[in-house]
């Protein structure tokens, strides 16, 4: 497997997503394309966007639908033609190395009660989500999306939520997802444990070391809980790799809870 994400260079700010608590926005980018941007300044700050760059990239290494991931250069000229001063200060905090989503124009919200996955597809996604810990799949804010009649999955910020206090982090890596039974797919995944083996054997140590790498430094820079950027991508690792180990608690959490919604 070889990771690439693309550095591009947003030129222009398009609109606000108001929708999102953090004020993503549509912009254009030097490629000609459209992004759906998610600052570095907004929120959470930097561990939001590692985390929707880290469970992302790893959601594409199981092959699940998630938009084309980009780092996006964002100079502070761009506050300058900016009316909103709320925008202005998104803006000019978040100068520099940000990261967006490939915009999917035209897409829905996703409907459980009018899209049907099937069972392999939707035990894939409850899988996925219960291993990098993904609050924010409910039916109050599924972050899905359809588009040309295909399923995408979205906005994976508020997943490794451990990253948001380290402490006893390789304790915690082995603990069950208990959001879980807040999953909007989990009534659907009725094959989690047929698709556990496959799906864990896709994260190799390569592939989660190739994943981490693409955390960029300056991301991690500001943090002093490890005294190196090396030493804060090893932890990542430990955690991803200690939670794959057998027996995965997550997955047994997610098909006794499922079990009880038959």
């Amino acid at each position: 497997m070889s990771l690439n994400v693309r550095t591009i260079t947003a030129t222009r700010y398009v609109t606000p997503l108001r929708e999102g608590g953090s004020l993503p926005a549509i912009v254009e980018a030097d490629d000609d394309g459209l992004y759906v941007l998610k600052f570095r300044g907004a929120g959470q700050g930097p561990k939001a966007l590692i985390a929707e760059l880290v469970a992302g990239e790893i959601g594409r290494a199981l092959d699940l639908p998630v938009p084309d991931i980009v780092l996006v250069e964002l100079d502070g000229a761009l506050a300058d033609t900016e009316p909103d001063p709320e925008i202005q200060d998104l803006l000019k905090a978040s100068v520099g190395l940000n990261l967006a989503l490939d915009y999917l124009p035209g897409s829905v919200t996703y409907d459980p009660l009018v899209e049907r996955l099937t069972p392999e597809l939707a035990s894939s996604v409850v899988w996925f989500d219960s291993y990098v810990t993904n609050v924010d799949r409910t039916p109050r804010n599924a972050n899905m999306l359809m588009w040309h009649k295909r399923l995408w999955l979205i906005d994976h910020g508020a997943s490794l939520y451990f990253h948001h206090t380290w402490a006893h982090y390789r304790e915690r890596s082995r603990k069950a997802f208990e959001h879980v039974k807040d999953h909007v797919l989990l009534p659907s995944a009725s094959l989690l444990r047929e698709v556990d083996e496959a799906l864990a054997a896709r994260l190799t140590p390569e592939v989660i070391g190739e994943i981490v790498s693409l955390i960029p430094d300056v991301w991690l820079g500001n943090d002093t809980t490890f005294e190196s950027v090396g030493e804060f991508r090893q932890a990542y690792i430990d955690y991803l790799m200690r939670r794959l180990e057998p027996p995965r608690l997550f997955v047994q959490e997610a098909a006794r809870v499922g079990s009880s919604l038959v």
